[in-house]
């Protein structure tokens, strides 16, 4: 087995042109990134759920290539999304805790900007978390002609905020003031991007459709067709909320195939972290994680493998599995190949058009990594007492859960639920796993800001 030392020097700024993923089309491929917010790897229908109702993404997981060892860039929010957006796992990426408004800095370069400067159209829809209005970290100061939705991942807590911020300006919405409960912000949003998709038809375009559902406050409209269910209120607002979802992602395929996009597009379909647990939801009433262990916010395969899908008509076989391992940090260098681009030196992810298009015949073996960190929003600071690190190397798991901890090793492929540690019975493995753990982590740089405010 080939032990590997991941430690990319840092992204170069600049992509070169390479050839195209299809040279012979004259317009670039379009991209649609569905991303939705705390949905479990077994919330979805073609992923094992029997009680909530995903009709369109099913459909999707039946004309794609559905992945089932798929994981976010991080056990929580903010460090995922930055993962994704720079191509760096949680070891070299700027952010590694959800710190409040802490931003990225304009010298961390997100593939958005590499896709705009290629001539994509870009617009996201949602949520945001890596930098409020002004800060070096607002999305329009990192590739994005649109941005439409949240900042502050604390604000996207409310469906009934009385604003969302358009472009960097606060878009008003006067019948949720003083308490109003009259516009469910996330219908909002789906709404920009469908109009997004409808302007942005004639040219080669970038919509990342983030919705917040099913996150943080489980509040909604109308329960529809779980109103009569025996469940707990929560959980019927639950299941309503990934229903609601699931409508939106039809809109959405609906819309590119009555523009005639579909056979240009791929659309790809992810959760941003593992199905949460505690206070008034509990993950193991749909049974979110299909019973892997943990939950969001911890490092076992509960808090980090999401649902993921990914379709592109004529292109990526349809009905087709794959168990390759990847992350959010490889579809930075993905995207790029898809619009003709080199990735820069310097990412810890990898292209995975060879595995989407099936021309990957056998996975390569890498290292896969993740970290977290508590936040203290007393001092701004993140308490070395509070990290938890996590690797994968082939079917080798490693899991630390502090740095008092002992390292914890587990085998997916005798033990997907991590049930036996087996850092006593290989100890030759645990010792090099370690090794990978500290190998693939740097100091992280100061957090600016911290607080739980949002610009208002």
């Amino acid at each position: 087995m080939q032990w590997m030392n991941c430690i990319p020097r840092r992204a170069l700024l600049q992509a070169a042109a390479a050839p195209a993923v299809l040279r012979s089309q004259q317009r670039l491929p379009n991209v649609v990134f569905l991303l939705l917010d705390d949905l479990g790897v077994g919330d979805v229908g073609c992923f094992g759920q029997t009680k909530i109702k995903t009709p369109n993404i099913d459909r999707l997981g039946s004309e794609g290539l559905r992945f089932t060892s798929a994981y976010a860039g991080g056990t929580v929010c903010a460090p995922s999304r930055c993962s994704l957006m720079t191509g760096l796992h949680n070891g070299h990426a700027a952010i590694r805790a959800n710190a409040g408004t802490a931003p990225i800095a304009p010298g961390d370069v997100t593939f958005v900007t590499h896709l705009k400067k290629a001539g994509y159209a870009t617009g996201g829809f949602g949520k945001w978390g890596l930098g409020d209005a002004g800060t070096t970290g607002a999305p329009e100061r990192h590739g994005f002609d649109e941005f439409f939705g949240y900042l502050h991942q604390i604000h996207a807590h409310n469906y009934y905020t009385d604003f969302l911020w358009n472009n960097g300006k606060r878009h008003e919405i006067p019948d949720n003031r003083d308490g109003g409960r009259k516009v469910y912000s996330a219908d909002v949003i789906a709404e920009r991007s469908y109009d997004f998709l409808r302007r942005r038809k004639d040219s080669p375009f970038f919509l990342y459709a983030t919705y917040t559902l099913p996150h943080a406050a489980y509040e909604v409209p109308g329960q529809g067709e779980y109103a009569k269910q025996p469940w707990p209120e929560v959980e019927k607002n639950m299941a309503s909320m990934v229903t609601r979802a699931d409508d939106m992602a039809g809109r959405l395929l609906g819309l590119l195939r009555d523009l005639r996009l579909e056979e240009n597009t791929l659309v790809l379909f992810a959760s941003d972290n593992g199905a949460p647990t505690g206070g008034s939801h509990s993950a193991s009433f749909f049974n979110s994680t299909a019973g892997l262990r943990g939950a969001k916010g911890t490092m076992y395969e509960g808090g980090i493998r999401i649902p993921a899908i990914a379709r592109w008509p004529g292109r990526i076989k349809a009905g087709s599995v794959s168990a390759t391992p990847w992350a959010f940090c490889d579809l930075f260098p993905t995207f790029l190949d898809l619009a003709g681009l080199r990735a820069p030196v310097g990412l810890d992810g990898r292209n995975l058009m060879p595995l989407f298009l099936g021309k990957e015949t056998r996975a390569p073996e890498r290292t896969l990594y993740w970290e977290n960190w508590g936040f203290d929003f007393k001092t701004s600071t993140l308490p070395p007492g509070s990290l938890r690190q996590a690797a994968r190397v082939g079917n080798w798991k490693a899991v630390k859960e502090s740095p008092a901890r002992p390292l914890e090793l587990f085998d997916l492929a005798t033990d997907p639920f991590e049930r036996t540690d087996l850092s006593a019975a290989e100890p030759t493995v645990a010792a090099r796993m370690a090794a990978v753990l500290k190998q693939n982590h740097t100091p992280p740089r100061p957090h600016a800001g911290g607080t739980r405010d949002w610009v208002k």
